[in-house]
């Protein structure tokens, strides 16, 4: 891995890990056009790097969690779902990594949030409850819905934003859920590859793990502040449509390449 891939990767991570469009999937698709092999160790980099967007939402959101207790709570019962299901079926999960899995889901996730705003055409764009009425029941749920993204290509942000909205929280709110429950969800899964691949990664492995994991953490600061910002104000119809898009593309170019 040169410099250069590092960087890419690590700006692609911070920019799309809080969107709905998949962070995972996009490493992917980039380490395929960058010819990178999915290696164990390439998988364990691709994961770390996450790392450097979860301090981005803590630096963020430091204050508002150290104020609210509640939440806290809220997001240790909604990260239980993936949690066990990713401990109890890890190998599975880790052996659907490829580039056909993730073109299919993000199709399918597109064509997901283009249903779920037809259905919402008439609402206003900030209806819905705010994050501080979320029951734990809810968080509970939203956090089943984010165990389906443990499939590549589905999005960990685009899942727990469709059970947000599911769960009649408004637009920012279920963002805003989103990037906290990203917390221990990104930060376990972390430790794990990184335990369970500690002995494939090499020296110069871990300094470009640094240079990713730093550039992950600014482009995602900026990524997180835009975001709110767009989704007080507009529907997740431009993410649907690039999914779609993206998807389609890439699944052409996997079935048209040689093997």
């Amino acid at each position: 891995m040169t410099l250069f891939d590092s960087l890419i990767l690590g700006a692609l991570e911070g920019v799309t890990e809080f969107l709905p469009i998949s962070s995972t999937g996009h490493l992917i698709l980039a380490s395929q056009l960058l010819g990178l092999q999915q290696t164990a160790a390439h998988k364990a980099f691709e994961v770390s790097i996450q790392l450097g967007s979860i301090l981005a939402v803590l630096f963020l959101y430091a204050q508002r969690l150290l104020q609210d207790k509640t939440l806290w709570f809220k997001i240790a019962i909604a990260f239980l779902p993936t949690g066990a299901l990713g401990f109890l079926f890890y190998k599975h999960i880790k052996a659907l990594f490829g580039v056909e899995t993730v073109s299919i889901m993000l199709v399918a996730g597109g064509v997901v949030f283009l249903i779920i705003e037809y259905f919402r055409r008439d609402k206003a764009i900030d209806e819905g409850k705010d994050l501080s009425e979320l029951t734990v029941k809810e968080a509970f749920t939203i956090g089943f819905f984010q165990s389906f993204s443990m499939v590549p290509g589905t999005s960990r942000s685009g899942a727990t934003l469709i059970g947000g909205l599911f769960m009649g929280l408004n637009r920012k709110s279920a963002a805003e859920f989103s990037f906290l429950l990203a917390i221990p969800t990104m930060f376990i899964a972390t430790a794990y590859d990184l335990f369970k691949h500690r002995n494939e990664l090499v020296v110069d492995d871990w300094t470009m793990l640094i240079i990713a994991f730093v550039t992950a953490f600014i482009f995602a600061f900026a990524t997180v502040k835009a975001f709110v910002g767009f989704v007080s104000r507009h529907t997740f119809v431009p993410f649907a449509i690039y999914r779609i898009i993206v998807g389609v593309i890439f699944f052409y170019m996997v079935t048209e390449l040689p093997a």
